[in-house]
């Protein structure tokens, strides 16, 4: 027996595929199993002390900050963020502004800490991603270093011929590839001098025991058949970076399918996520956006989260409720409380397709004061292990080869993600409790939950009970009294 989607006609809204039923007979499905804790900002010290709370919260893999050489802004002070007049000075960003591609920078750590980061990891089962930006170099390119504008051939040669003109049409691939962004001058990822460079720097990061990648601005970096800038001859470096091919003899040092590789492709018109996903996994920025709306509300329908939102395959999504650009960089989501940023991740990592990656705010941070304690290096706040978030994360590993069955309550606060006949995560996305009855395939029974010992009862293919505001309960079949 094939148990239908759930349709609300009014909305349009087809919530989940057909699934099969309890009584079915079981059949693995395709499953994205892992999840990411983005250290956003933390030192490789930090995270390495760090690393055994981060496996028993149930965590895959660790994102850092940039890993390589940076440009040294206000004195090299460790502020996350500094205004005139503070005692302690610094930026963020100055880590995702490139003088060299080499591992090591003042504001998280040496090589050596790096190594000794990633052998931590590999103690606890952790893979660390790496996050790299290839696309461009500091505002003062005059600070990069001599090895660098060697390997280039000569500073000019690093940069697209475009490289210095700012992007004034985004949607138009030639200068969204080639131009300048934010005032940071674009280098020439096709120049093979800088090519070969930049992948004895990703070899090394691997060398350490870097097991993955994010790779910033990648929709800036050009596919190979979008317009070719006048200094390169073929857009070929995505090919290069996930050794598809060598460049004078030298290849990725690991296959890429061993690698976890996924590109910020901010979404808009004309961005080819589909084309990069083909190369790598793909970040769901209008899902977050749409998510995050959600949240606000307090209500599932508020924004389209009935479908993914982005033409690349579901399996090759990196899905996320906020990322460091839209806390530290626009503040779009920094007045979520953290409350409704738990929830949200709940939510997609309690889903059957998407990578989801949890971003670790500042320890401290508040509505009010989005910083906190204001220091790179610092270990984020305590939500990372939260035990709903470990919760979460142990049900997604338990959930492999299950599919999805997603219901909302008719009035949107409370979502349902039922995977298979294993398990089910409900999740009260408002601030309000709430009183449910909610489609599921369970059988009947009385269900207990481990976090909140809340019970729930099923009668007749309805799930019925109460959920406490901004909270969520994961219950087993064999949590049944």
């Amino acid at each position: 027996m094939k148990r239908k989607s759930l349709l609300y006609p009014a909305m349009g809204v087809v919530l989940a595929s057909i699934l099969p039923g309890c009584g079915d007979k079981e059949t693995e499905v395709p499953t994205n199993d892992s999840t990411i804790l983005h250290a956003w900002s933390w030192s490789f010290d930090t995270i390495a002390a760090n690393m055994k709370i981060i496996a028993e919260a149930g965590f895959d893999y660790v994102q850092t900050s940039p890993a390589n050489t940076c440009f040294v802004g206000e004195d090299g002070g460790m502020a996350l963020f500094s205004q005139d007049g503070d005692s302690v000075k610094g930026k963020w960003y100055y880590y995702y502004q490139p003088i060299d591609w080499k591992i090591g920078n003042h504001l998280l750590g040496t090589r050596e800490q790096f190594k000794a980061m990633c052998d931590s990891a590999a103690k606890y089962g952790i893979k660390i991603i790496v996050d790299v930006l290839p696309n461009h170099t500091a505002v003062d390119h005059s600070a990069v270093t001599a090895a660098l504008d060697s390997a280039a051939g000569g500073h000019d040669k690093l940069f697209h011929a475009n490289g210095f003109n700012n992007i004034q049409l985004w949607n138009d691939r030639y200068e969204c590839t080639t131009g300048m962004m934010g005032g940071l001058p674009d280098v020439n990822t096709e120049n093979p001098g800088f090519q070969h460079y930049y992948m004895e720097y990703v070899n090394d990061l691997i060398a350490c025991g870097a097991r993955g990648f994010r790779y910033d601005t990648a929709k800036h970096i050009g596919l190979p058949d979008d317009p070719r800038d006048s200094l390169s001859e073929r857009n070929n470096f995505w090919d290069i970076a996930t050794g598809r091919e060598s460049v004078q003899g030298l290849t990725l040092a690991l296959p890429a399918d061993s690698l976890f590789i996924y590109g910020e492709v901010l979404q808009d018109k004309n961005v080819r996520e589909e084309a990069y996903s083909e190369y790598m996994e793909v970040t769901a920025s209008n899902y977050g956006h749409a998510l995050r709306h959600a949240l606000s509300e307090g209500n599932y329908y508020a924004d389209s989260l009935g479908q993914w939102q982005n033409p690349a395959p579901a399996q090759k999504l990196v899905t996320w409720v906020e990322s460091h650009d839209t806390y530290a960089n626009e503040h779009e989501s920094a007045d979520l409380e953290d409350a409704q940023i738990r929830e949200g991740y709940v939510f997609l990592a309690a889903r059957q397709y998407g990578t989801p990656l949890f971003f670790s705010r500042p320890m401290g941070s508040t509505r009010e004061n989005y910083w906190g304690n204001n220091r790179i290096g610092a270990r984020g706040n305590d939500e990372f292990f939260n035990p709903e978030v470990i919760a979460v994360n142990h049900f997604r590993h338990a959930m492999h080869g299950q599919p999805e069955q997603i219901y909302v309550s008719d009035n949107g606060a409370v979502i349902t993600v039922e995977r298979g006949n294993k398990g089910m995560a409900i999740i009260n996305i408002s601030a309000e409790p709430q009183t449910i009855s909610i489609p599921t395939a369970f059988k009947d029974g009385q269900y207990t939950e481990d976090v909140h010992h809340a019970t729930f009862n099923v009668n007749d293919g309805h799930i019925e009970g109460q959920i406490s505001p901004l909270s969520s309960c994961i219950i087993y079949p064999n949590s049944r009294k």
